[in-house]
């Protein structure tokens, strides 16, 4: 025991490199606001739908939220898992696991904005929960919470219903309902998707009120016990690139570095650890360090080297910022009611086309939706049963939109629907002429003189189509 206590450090390993507090506050401040450049859609209260969406970004940030630029990766693979009855999705699986082997869990303590969020919640003063074994054991339910909510939920219901089914963000995720819901709830524009809400989202909002308070008395609640993008991010620590390491050649074993982190961690690296760097600055014999390049070695950048990278940063976020915020010339659509609404030909998922112009005389009635939308394919049987009793009187056209988490076509073939369908251009054609929003689903009625009666977000019913269908003919 003695000769472990007076080991002598040395300078064997790889070089030390420490990293200020103040850093990864400023990176985790760099990231919200780099996967969140889409400002003005907090302003518009429209989801930002363009070329970057598809993208997974690291961290646990809701596709819905309408800052966002890209997509968030645990909801991109639960969609994957519950489209695996049409094809599985390697895209999804395989940036999951680049991050994972980059990154591990040092996504959770550096680029994940809900990880920031709860940081701040913290330091709000109260009575604070220290971490003990009851908390240690109560971090293994995040894996339940993998396992049931996201693998399983989503891969039965989308094998026995043909319908992605992400039960994460359906029952659980506060991030999504602050960033997504109440991100849009909280513009006046969209004051009508409140006749939406039912009590899945009382629900919601009760658990993310709960857990908001759980992080104020308890370091990273949601993190450490819940969330399971960093349950899948931990199988990633023993391995990953980017994080925390330790020279073993000048550990004493003091176990100081376990006392002082304020996650779960039984060891440095571990399931738990998100890297965040306390450890280094505690550690009397600086056996912890910061690499950037793996096990066994790491590099410190000089003074100029980190300017330039500053720099670099710098210039892509006001990029970023530029790109995703400047106003963009809008074309009038003639979309409000009493207009005409402009022609437009798509082609239908059965060969066929839809010509706006050739439906002149008859009510029409477009909806749009998406597989992805629980509330789309609910209302839809009402449609096609709609389009069936009046086939010689109206026009009906499913809109599927262009952004697509299986194969719509699949889905189509699946059942026996007589109405037509279609899947908007890359341009979003039909979406821009009806001044689609990116809350659906979406109603659009035309009388017999191709005028607009009826242009709402919503769901509706039988009884409301057999309305509509009357006021066309006022």
């Amino acid at each position: 025991m003695d000769k472990v206590n007076n080991k002598v450090p040395t300078n064997r390993g790889f070089a030390r490199q420490t990293l200020p507090p103040a850093t990864r506050r400023l990176v985790q401040l760099y990231s919200a606001l780099l996967f969140n450049a889409h400002l003005k859609g907090f302003i518009e209260g429209e989801i930002y739908q363009g070329k970057t969406k598809f993208a997974c970004v690291p961290g646990l940030n809701c596709y819905s939220c309408p800052g966002a630029t890209g997509a968030c990766p645990l909801g991109a693979l639960q969609n994957a898992l519950g489209s695996s009855g049409h094809r599985m999705g390697w895209y999804v699986l395989g940036i999951i696991i680049l991050y994972g082997v980059i990154l591990g869990r040092t996504v959770c303590g550096w680029l994940c904005p809900f990880g920031l969020i709860q940081e701040l919640l913290h330091k709000i003063p109260t009575l604070k929960i220290k971490k003990s074994r009851f908390t240690r054991a109560f971090s293994y339910l995040k894996y339940v919470i993998l396992a049931v909510l996201v693998v399983i939920m989503p891969l039965w219901y989308g094998l026995r219903h043909n319908i992605p089914m992400p039960g994460f963000c359906k029952y659980l995720c506060p991030a999504g309902t602050l960033e997504g819901a109440v991100g849009l709830l909280a513009n006046p524009v969209n004051a009508d998707m409140f006749n939406m809400l039912g009590p899945v989202f009382t629900c919601k909002f009760v658990i993310m009120l709960t857990i908001g308070l759980a992080c104020v008395l308890c370091y990273r609640s949601f993190c450490r016990f819940i969330c399971p993008l960093g349950a899948l991010y931990g199988f990633f620590n023993r391995f990953n690139i980017i994080g925390v390491k330790v020279d073993e050649s000048l550990c004493i074993r003091c176990g100081m570095c376990v006392q002082s982190c304020a996650m779960d961690v039984r060891c440095v690296g571990d399931r738990e650890c998100i890297h965040c760097g306390e450890c280094v600055t505690v550690c009397p014999h600086k056996a912890i360090s910061f690499t950037l390049t793996g096990r066994g070695r790491d590099v410190r950048l000089k003074t100029s080297r980190r300017r330039t990278l500053g720099a670099v940063a710098l210039a892509v976020l006001c990029f970023a910022l530029l790109g995703y915020n400047i106003p963009e010339k809008k074309v009038p659509t003639g979309c409000e009611v009493g207009q005409r609404l402009a022609d437009f030909s798509i082609k239908c998922l059965d060969g066929t086309e839809f010509h706006l112009a050739d439906a002149r005389g008859k009510v029409v009635f477009i909806n749009l939706w998406a597989t992805y939308c629980s509330p789309c394919v609910r209302e839809l049987p009402h449609f096609d049963a709609f389009y069936r009793a009046h086939k010689n009187d109206i026009a009906v056209l499913a809109v599927h939109s262009s952004l697509t988490t299986d194969d719509p076509a699949e889905y189509i073939a699946a059942g026996n629907w007589k109405m037509p369908f279609a899947v908007d251009t890359q341009e979003n054609l039909v979406w821009n002429i009806v001044n689609g929003s990116s809350a659906i689903p979406q109603t659009l009625v035309l009388n017999r003189r191709g005028e607009v009666v009826y242009n709402q977000v919503g769901s509706v019913t039988a009884e409301v189509l057999a309305a509509l269908y009357e006021k066309a003919h006022q």
